[in-house]
């Protein structure tokens, strides 16, 4: 017989399968040996309260069955056909790595485009603007295979059901080199150092299967006839024909210009912008664990997640990386962005987090006359001033966290996992007073939550600007076509349509079964 049960539980007996196996015993009322097998497949910290304890969902098997059931079953990919339409995809990232396999899924043959370098090769690039501080604008935390999520932390936890079933998602992801530990968690993490074996793998099985994949390969317009896009030409003027997907993500300035310039229909999206904020892992331990000592030996390091309203406007955590590091984002010359990752252990120091304000198209009046772009130069203009406040160098501006809810300059600052380098600076002078007047409001409320999280053992590093695309593309809700380009598909983060790699990587999917029902009828 199969069981499925929950249990609630001390951290120490989940971490030990002897003592979990004679308490799932107990609670189905029969001998510990009476059970053949017994499968976590769903697992959760619950720490409201003083004593923290474990949710689990558990598959168990006696009597003639022998074996739980596995949690994901081998997809198979086919090579495909010679005469296979073609549907080409600009940006490697989720949404477009997700979509390419899809393609050869459906048999579609898949051109997938991306300006930036392998993610091997990026790799060494990313080293290298730590080092120097030099931002190569083809190969950075935003530009290159497996996109912005690649070295951004590699979180997978998506709170949108509305684009579809995540599973499908994930179990590629186990089927490609990620733990199953995904499957089970709550709030599954990959991390930064496992994801790019997993990419390279994906890379591989599509063009093991007839699709290609170009690198140093930058779209800069689409192919347009009779209302239809038919193709994208490259900044080296080629030209790639096909259905065309847009999953360039949220930083490729360039490209979102150029559309614009040839008229493809676009608005203005909301945004938000603020900074990282990074405390010592263990105070985030110790408030959200209730426990001076810390996590102990059997809890994660912990998480946490704020929301606030601040004169309209919402004020919250994003991206929040325990045991992490910050590192330098942006993706060109004269801009300073930064943004946070955790290695899959999450065993670092620190931790961090966007803290960011909510700002909708409108909000900067100075602005609203660049129409569907006025977000986007707000954007940039920011990120040009924390440079220049840096001495032009990705020396980043950072404060004391209580210092700046009361107004003071941080005569000095502690330790940090920024490897570049931080300086200090008022952030009151730096961000507009539209964000930091709510970031303080923010603060305050967040310690009223949790008591000590305002401190001046934290820190805010600066700027934190790339939570989402500035526009969105605005597309129809049963075929995801453009609204007004056939055989287009905006898609992902920088469409406007994801927010993170689990949601892109659904978005892009389901296009590509859009596309595939379009072909079909």
């Amino acid at each position: 017989m199969q069981y499925d049960i929950t249990i609630q539980t001390e951290p120490a007996v989940a971490a030990d399968d002897k003592r979990l196996q004679s308490l799932i015993a107990s609670r189905l009322e029969i001998a510990p040996s009476e059970i053949n097998d017994f499968r976590i497949w769903r697992k959760s910290v619950d720490a409201r309260g003083q004593r923290i304890k474990m949710n689990l969902s558990v598959k168990v098997v006696t009597g003639d069955d022998r074996k739980v059931e596995a949690l994901y079953g081998i997809r198979s990919f086919s090579p495909l056909p010679d005469d296979a339409p073609s549907m080409v995809i600009v940006g490697a990232g989720p949404a477009g790595l997700f979509a390419a396999l899809k393609c050869i899924e459906e048999g579609i043959k898949p051109i997938l485009l991306e300006r930036g370098e392998d993610v091997d090769t990026r790799r060494r690039d990313l080293a290298m603007i730590s080092r120097e501080g030099k931002i190569n604008p083809t190969s950075n935390y935003c530009y290159g295979e497996g996109g912005a999520g690649a070295f951004s932390d590699g979180k997978l936890f998506t709170r949108s059901k509305k684009r579809g079933d995540n599973s499908e998602v994930l179990q590629l992801l186990v089927q490609f080199g990620a733990s199953e530990e995904i499957l089970i968690d709550a709030h599954p993490h990959i991390g930064s150092d496992r994801l790019p074996a997993i990419i390279r793998n994906i890379r591989e099985t599509i063009i093991e299967n007839g699709g290609e994949v170009h690198f140093r390969c930058k779209a800069e317009t689409l192919i347009l006839e009779g209302g239809k896009a038919i193709g994208v030409r490259t900044s080296d003027g080629r030209d790639y024909y096909g259905a065309v997907m847009l999953a360039n993500g949220h930083s490729a300035r360039e490209f979102i210009r150029s559309l614009h310039s040839q008229g493809v229909k676009m608005e203005a999206k909301g945004i938000a912008m603020g900074v990282r904020l990074e405390h010592p892992q263990k105070l985030i331990d110790q408030l959200q664990y209730h426990n001076k000592e810390g996590r102990g030996k059997y809890l994660p390091a912990a998480a946490y997640s704020f929301v606030e309203q601040s004169k309209e406007r919402g004020v919250y955590s994003f991206c929040m990386c325990p045991g992490g590091v910050i590192v330098p984002a942006g993706s060109g010359p004269e801009e300073l962005v930064v943004n946070g990752m955790s290695a899959s252990a999450r065993a670092g120091e620190r931790s961090n987090s966007g803290m960011v304000v909510e700002i909708r198209p409108g909000d900067f009046p100075e602005y609203e006359h660049l129409g569907e772009l006025q977000l986007l130069q707000l954007q940039e203009d920011l990120e040009r001033r924390f440079y220049s406040a840096s001495g032009n160098s990705i020396n980043a501006p950072a404060q004391r966290m209580k210092d700046f809810v009361t107004g003071k300059k941080s005569k000095d600052l502690p330790r940090t996992s920024y490897a570049p380098g931080i300086h200090s600076e008022d952030f009151s002078m730096l961000l507009p007073s539209f964000i930091s007047s709510r970031l303080k409001e923010g603060f305050v409320a967040f310690d009223r939550k949790r008591k000590g999280f305002l401190t001046n053992e934290a820190i805010l590093v600066g700027l934190e600007s790339r939570t989402s695309s500035p526009v969105r593309l605005p597309r129809d809700k049963e075929t995801l076509e453009h609204e007004e380009i056939s055989d287009l598909y905006p898609v992902g983060e920088g469409a406007g349509y994801a927010g993170g790699i689990v949601s892109a990587a659904v978005d892009g999917i389901n296009a590509v079964k859009a596309y595939k029902a379009k072909l079909s009828k």
